[in-house]
Parts: C-alpha cells; sequence; structure tokens
C-alpha cells in the first residue's frame, strides 16, 4: 500500500474523528443568531472547512490539529454568515433615523407613533417607513445590549468565554426570556409569533385582527419594550438616555420593569440555558 493512500487514509480518520467538533460550532453559534439561519447550510461549510483543514494541517507547527481546525471551521461559519447579511449599510442607517424618530415622537406625544408621524417626522411616506420597518427585521439580531441590528461579523463571539463571562451571558439570556415572557398578550404573542415561530405577519395579523400595518406597529413597540426593560435591569446608564416619560406610559412602563424583576432570581434565569449557556426549551 502506497504512502499516499495510507496518509489519505489517516486524514480521513482525522476528519471523521472531529464532525463532532464541527457540530458543536454549529450549535454555540445558532445559539447567537437570527431564526431563519439555516442549520444545514452551516453543518455544510463547517465540514468542507473541516476536510480543508486536514488537507493544509502540519504536525510540525506544533499546533493542536482540534484548536487548527476550529479556527478554519468558525472563519468558514462567519463567511457563510456573511453571505446571509444581505441587510446593506443604508439599510441600517435608515433602521436608526427611524428609531431615533419613533424614540424622540414617544417622549413628545406620550404613547407609541404611528407610522404615518413617524413618516411625517422624517418627510417620508407611510409606506416608505413600513419597507424599512419590514427589511430591518428580517436582519434583526436579539442582542443583549439592546437589541441592535448588527453585521454578520458582530453574530459570533469569540471562544473559549471564562466562567464569569458564560454566567454573565446566562443571566441575560434568562432576563430576555423573562422579559418576554410578561410583555403584554398581544405584543408577546407578535415577538413569539414572528421572530421565533417564523409566521408570516399576514398570518399574526389575521390571528389578532388587525392590519399588517398594526402588527408592524406592534412589532416595534414590543422590541423598544424589551430594550428599556432589559437595560434598566442589566445597564442602568443606557436605560437613562432614553426620553424621560410621565404620566401613564410612565407608569405601565415601570410596572413592567418590576414584572420582569419579579419573574424570578438568579436561579430561576439561569435554568433557562445548559450550564454551557445554550437555550433551554420553553
Amino acid at each position: 500500500m502506497s504512502g499516499a493512500v495510507v496518509f489519505d487514509r489517516r486524514r480521513e480518520d482525522v476528519v471523521r474523528a472531529h464532525m463532532p467538533l464541527v457540530g458543536h460550532l454549529v450549535r454555540e453559534m445558532l445559539a447567537r443568531v437570527p431564526a431563519h439561519v439555516n442549520r444545514d447550510d452551516l453543518l455544510s461549510a463547517g465540514y468542507a472547512a473541516l476536510v480543508a483543514a486536514a488537507r493544509g494541517f502540519d504536525e510540525a507547527r506544533g499546533v493542536p490539529f482540534a484548536r487548527f481546525a476550529a479556527a478554519r471551521v468558525r472563519g468558514a461559519l462567519l463567511d457563510e454568515l456573511r453571505g446571509l447579511d444581505w441587510a446593506s449599510r443604508s439599510v441600517r442607517q435608515r433602521a436608526r433615523r427611524t428609531d431615533t424618530a419613533r424614540q424622540e415622537l414617544t417622549a413628545e406625544l406620550g404613547r407609541i407613533p404611528t407610522a404615518a408621524e413617524v413618516a411625517a417626522h422624517l418627510g417620508c411616506t407611510v409606506e416608505d417607513i413600513e419597507s424599512a420597518d419590514d427589511d430591518v427585521a428580517r436582519a434583526v439580531v436579539f442582542s443583549l445590549q439592546g437589541f441592535a441590528t448588527v453585521g454578520a461579523d458582530d453574530m459570533v463571539t469569540e471562544p473559549g468565554a471564562g466562567p464569569e463571562e458564560l454566567l454573565i451571558r446566562r443571566e441575560r439570556l434568562g432576563y430576555l426570556r423573562h422579559a418576554i415572557d410578561v410583555l403584554p398578550d398581544r405584543l408577546r404573542a407578535v415577538i413569539t409569533g414572528y421572530f421565533f415561530e417564523e409566521r408570516p405577519m399576514a398570518r399574526i395579523a389575521e390571528e389578532l385582527g388587525v392590519t399588517e400595518s398594526r402588527v408592524s406597529q406592534l412589532r416595534a413597540e414590543a422590541l423598544a419594550l424589551l430594550k428599556d426593560g432589559l437595560n434598566t435591569h442589566l445597564d442602568p446608564a443606557l436605560a437613562a438616555q432614553s426620553p424621560v416619560r410621565d404620566g401613564c406610559v410612565a407608569r405601565r412602563r415601570a410596572a413592567y420593569y418590576d414584572q420582569i424583576a419579579t419573574r424570578g432570581g438568579l436561579r430561576d434565569r439561569l435554568a433557562l440555558t445548559s450550564p454551557d449557556g445554550l437555550p433551554v426549551a420553553a
């Protein structure tokens, strides 16, 4: 048997032995990206990178193959996400302008503004606002720093978080679950249906007995409420930057923030994730 054949078989054995590594890295990434990201696409990219890593591995460098392959696989997964990250810079800029306008109008009016009011404030049409909302919503990543819409490079965190970082991340995920659980019924139905169950907006509107435009408004209201609720407990400095509200709106929001806190303690929040930080079934 030639040396080349023996080498190829050895390389094939290495690939087979490290296939679980790809699965682990994909699962780790899926916990940080939108639900519409396809698991099979990530696995295909990861396995291809694993094979390429086996071909290019040089034992003489003194680097363990698992570490070498993990770096290659993470890079391939990131490239795959970049291909899915279709939201352009202009879309994100439009999203920031719209969000700022909504915050200013909310502070001025004491309620969530309508799409027509936001459009008038920005000097555009209602169709422009609704189109921007739909584009951005499909690229939303639930960032625990404030539910920001981010690019593919921000979807993947550095591997190997220490025990303290992992504990903080698990606590934040627990706060997120609790914040969603205590949303008003309609807002919770929109968030759950649109982001977690991936149901079309038209179907959600039909179930709630409202228009698709109203569902879009409810989604924006829910995301703003979640953002402020989480910041109130996790980053008070950011919460302090939100416009000050008076009257019944402020009282309802304060009651919501209190509900998040009383939903459970640290032990309850940590129980919503596995020891390695992955969400567990509701």
